[in-house]
């Protein structure tokens, strides 16, 4: 068998037909990643019969005269067949040395476990082990069950299963998460389809946690269109109905309280029976007093409605994939993003894609306290927690790698 450079179709037809794919191997990705610097390529290793029975993208960064490639989502090969694993690993490292690359990270499509809403473990891999084995021995070092963001990829993801009518979906979702969609459609939050033009939406509600630019986003819309397989979509409040809702709450509320208060007139002896009711409702009263003064600058300054949460989606095979969402957290109580997913589940599930994935969440067991909610907020659509590997590192040349990590001290100076 031997290792060669890979044209854009050949990739192409070989992921194409593999059992797993990832939106991160394939040819779209890599043109979208030419434009953030980095240098793409795509290698398979070939048999006796001239047929490819493994390949990757490899992408390569350059920094301080050094490279450094990366196989995002791993290679696509059975990593139970050790025999084709270690003819890969040997020819990929003789084939990236003579390169001057330094090193290979990978974060594979390696399943550990999977776990329910409650974080019982459904399904593990009992292969998982032998492999993890079979890569350190292969010379992979495991860089660790990382709890939040620090791989290269999620080491969590939160997936839906759209394989079953819509409206069981819905139902499957947690009860507070149900009305909270209810409660967003109600306010005048409305979903509408997007194109290239409307990205700013998502770039202006992510910049802030995103490290990817607007041309980043952009990019990906152009090269994954080319294929019918992105689609954009944003959640926008409609400020009429909006207020049309506040005025009516105020006005039941209004009503609520002056029946309370004539109780109380009416029974004087019996007052602080009612008292209770009365400081709730006034409590109530007060909030809905304010959401009504809020809803009406809103109208005033928004007639044409808000931008409120945005999700751009690529679809591959029978998945959808959540690429990026955001929303503005001026108006999270709208709880727009939450009935944007649903829409979104809805909309997927009719046309018949089999999953939905809501892309990374953090740990599991022991939840970083900053990600918590993240977690919630997924899982509450009833998605199953998938568990993989994490990020491993090859190193593919010697001496480059040694003098790399003598350096790390001055580049992190440089850094600076």
């Amino acid at each position: 068998m031997k290792l060669r450079e890979l044209t854009n179709d050949e990739f192409l037809n070989f992921s194409n037909s593999y059992n797993m794919e990832s939106i991160y191997q394939t040819v779209e990705y890599a043109l979208v990643m030419n434009k953030q610097k980095f240098d793409a390529m795509f290698i398979g290793l070939i048999d006796e019969n001239n047929y490819i029975v493994a390949a990757s993208l490899i992408l390569i960064e350059k920094s301080n005269h050094f490279k450094y490639a990366y196989a995002p989502r791993g290679f696509l090969i059975d990593y139970c067949n050790h025999n084709l694993l270690k003819i890969f690993t040997d020819e990929i490292k003789k084939f990236l040395g003579k390169k001057n690359i330094i090193a290979i990270k990978i974060s594979p499509y390696i399943v550990r476990n999977t776990y329910d809403t409650k974080y019982g473990i459904v399904t593990k891999n009992n292969y998982y082990d032998n492999i993890l084995q079979n890569l350190q021995q292969l010379g992979y070092y495991h860089l660790g069950y990382n709890e939040k963001f620090e791989a290269l990829k999620p080491r969590y993801e939160a997936i839906i299963d759209l394989d079953m009518p819509y409206y069981m979906i819905f139902k499957n979702f947690k009860k507070s998460l149900r009305t909270k969609i209810r409660s967003a459609e109600i306010n005048g939050v409305k979903i509408y389809k997007g194109s290239e033009e409307n990205l700013p939406y998502l770039y202006l509600q992510t910049k802030k946690k995103y490290p990817r630019d607007l041309k980043y986003f952009e990019e990906c819309y152009n090269q994954f269109s080319k294929s019918n397989n992105i689609e954009f979509f944003y959640a926008k409040i409609d400020t009429e109905i909006y207020l049309k809702t506040m005025q009516k709450r105020y006005t039941t509320q209004e009503e609520l309280c002056s029946t309370i208060n004539n109780k109380i007139m009416e029974n004087i002896n019996q007052s602080n029976k009612y008292m209770n009711q009365k400081l709730e409702a006034d409590k109530q009263f007060d909030r809905y007093k304010k959401e009504l003064i809020k809803a009406t600058k809103m109208l005033r300054d928004k007639p044409e409605g808000i931008v409120i949460a945005s999700a751009l989606i690529i679809k591959n095979k029978n998945e959808v994939f959540l690429l990026m969402d955001g929303y503005n957290p001026e108006y999270k109580k709208m709880n727009a993003k939450h009935l944007l997913l649903w829409k979104l589940c809805e909309r997927y599930a009719k046309i018949g894609f089999k999953r939905f994935n809501l892309n990374g969440i953090a740990a599991i067991n022991n939840t970083p306290l900053e990600y918590k909610g993240l977690n919630e907020f997924k899982l509450n659509f009833n998605a199953h927690a998938i568990e993989y590997i994490g990020d491993l590192e090859l190193i593919t040349n010697n001496a480059l790698y040694f003098m790399y990590q003598n350096t790390s001290p001055i580049r992190n100076i440089l850094k600076k």
